[in-house]
């Protein structure tokens, strides 16, 4: 079991680390959903199921590759991205309101998909903050440690009395 587990972190590692931008990261997931629903139209007849299982890395991967800064954007964006590469495959009648009409029933009927995904996303992204800012405050500890060498924290904080 730990073996497995090293060798996909190590597998993982391996990926190319780009840093997306909080646009970019929605466009990344956008075009890649529209492209998997194309193919899934293509190969599969447009299954909701093998749209949703495919949903759920590209999910993942929005949110690893999203930039420190825009961390927030990446739970955003993702549904947004579910429900565009969703026209594809929702099998909507003829027509503006008919594909409209069949888009919200594939959203409402496959909705644990965009749960899942959007749950993935919003995990990986807090996690990433919880340890962005506990490495920030190690450095700023250790910063203020060597800063202040020879005065106690109290005399740290408090601003030196001239007589």
């Amino acid at each position: 079991m730990v073996r497995a587990v090293r060798k996909f972190v190590s597998a993982v590692r391996a990926l190319p680390n780009p840093r997306l931008t909080g646009l970019g990261s929605g466009l990344f997931c956008t075009l890649v959903m529209v492209l998997i629903a194309c193919l899934d139209r293509l190969l599969f007849g447009g299954s909701a199921l093998a749209y949703g299982l495919l949903f759920l890395p590209v999910s993942a991967l929005t949110a690893v590759w999203v930039r420190p800064a825009d961390l927030v954007t990446a739970p955003v964006a993702v549904p947004i991205a579910f429900a565009v590469g969703m026209l594809p495959i929702s099998g909507g009648a003829d027509g503006f309101v008919g594909q409209v009409m069949g888009l919200f029933t594939a959203l409402a009927m496959h909705a644990g998909w965009l749960y899942g995904g959007t749950l993935i996303a919003g995990l990986i992204a807090s996690v990433r903050k919880i340890r962005l800012m506990a490495r920030k405050r190690a450095l700023r500890a250790s910063a203020g440690a060597g800063a202040g060498r020879g005065r106690s924290p109290q005399q740290r904080r408090m601003p030196a009395q001239h007589s």
